[in-house]
């Protein structure tokens, strides 16, 4: 069963990132995008890391992509010839090919380290005893806020300011 979850989730990834290669329209490529960060989201589930999983659904699908989302529908100005019927948006050029060639690549080297790589390592008994049993994501929360909380503060205070900028940017061009 769960080796159906893993096809399947690898290949709504595949698929949405291929999607996203080959459309033009910038609003179905970002909800591709979506599908495959989502896919992603749920691999790491399979593999057992939760906090990758819910850093992936909060960071990225909850605030890079909404942003980009938002981005995407506020700059927005539609052509008045070409786009105004359809109303879509549209890239201005489409290179398939060389798309197509650099994910190609990419593709095929990254299944040759997977296919020249030792996996047996994983399935030793001496690794079974080191492999923790229970979730690493109280183990994270107590070292964020005991060892690390100095590092988390100033983390939350760059993002803080970096969205009272971005809002006073805003602002400004408003006026």
């Amino acid at each position: 069963m769960a080796e159906i979850a893993f096809y399947g989730f690898s290949a709504l990834s595949i698929g949405a990132a291929l999607t996203i290669l080959f459309t033009r329209n910038v609003m179905y490529a970002a909800l591709c995008l979506f599908l495959a960060l989502l896919g992603v989201a749920a691999l790491f589930v399979l593999a057992g890391a939760d906090f990758l999983a819910i850093t992936q659904i909060l960071i990225y699908v909850g605030g890079v992509l909404v942003l980009l989302i938002f981005g995407i529908m506020l700059t927005y100005r539609p052509d008045r010839e070409s786009n105004q019927k359809k109303n879509l948006v549209l890239t201005t050029h489409l290179n398939q090919f060389w798309g197509g060639l650099v994910a190609l690549g990419i593709f095929g080297v990254l299944f040759w380290i997977i296919l020249n790589a030792n996996f047996m390592i994983i399935h030793s008994p001496q690794l079974a005893e080191f492999t923790p049993q229970r979730s690493t994501l109280r183990t994270i929360g107590v070292h964020l806020m005991t060892t690390h909380v100095w590092a988390f503060e100033v983390a939350g205070l760059l993002l803080l300011m970096a969205l009272v900028g971005a809002a006073y940017i805003a602002a400004q061009r408003e006026k």
